[in-house]
């Protein structure tokens, strides 16, 4: 089966690819153009349902889409749905994390806390929906280790771990992550297709 990912998001490609292993996966770079979705919801799982249903609607094939981010404690779950673009400019993994950085530098360690969050949408061209969560619990360090990963994963410490998100192995990370989690759940949905 070929499933299209709303995503031109390289890096998410290949992980979700690491993931649904018996499925095609395709991003949006893979079909024809249209124009891109409007993340409008407030929510990480509206957002993903407005992409998947965009992508199931324009390509005529199932469409997979998450929305995810991180939701730091300290900041009342925020940035949340507006992770990527948290510092106005969508897509600068640098500022975002330099902007949070700083906006929780004299917050305590022991109240450093946050999760990874991750909502994936299938919805297929019949207009059947699913929408599952996952979520990675954890720690924001002062400073950014690691070079692997994206987004926040370098002041990211997982639960249970030593090392920052961006320094574990990708299979490392997809074992434990919130879209690793997610995604897996999205399998099982898809396998029943």
């Amino acid at each position: 089966m070929r499933i299209l990912l709303a995503s031109r998001n390289k890096k998410k490609i290949v992980e979700l690819r690491r993931i649904l292993t018996t499925v095609e996966i395709v991003g949006l770079d893979d079909v024809p153009p249209f124009p891109d979705t409007v993340e409008s919801g407030l929510t990480f799982e509206e957002n993903a349902l407005l992409k998947a249903r965009d992508g199931a609607r324009v390509s005529g094939m199932p469409c997979v889409a998450d929305d995810s981010g991180l939701a730091v404690d300290a900041l009342n779950g925020m940035p949340g749905v507006f992770s990527a673009r948290w510092s106005g400019r969508h897509g600068d993994d640098q500022a975002n994390l330099d902007l949070l950085l700083g906006q929780i530098g004299d917050v305590p360690d022991e109240y450093r806390g946050g999760a990874f969050v991750c909502a994936a949408a299938l919805v297929m061209p019949d207009g059947t929906e699913h929408v599952v969560m996952g979520e990675m619990r954890g720690t924001i360090i002062r400073e950014a280790r690691g070079t692997g990963g994206f987004g926040y994963d370098p002041i990211f410490v997982p639960d249970g771990h030593e090392v920052t998100s961006a320094e574990l192995t990708p299979e490392a990370k997809d074992a434990i992550s919130h879209r690793g989690q997610a995604f897996r759940e999205l399998a099982k949905v898809i396998a029943e297709l």
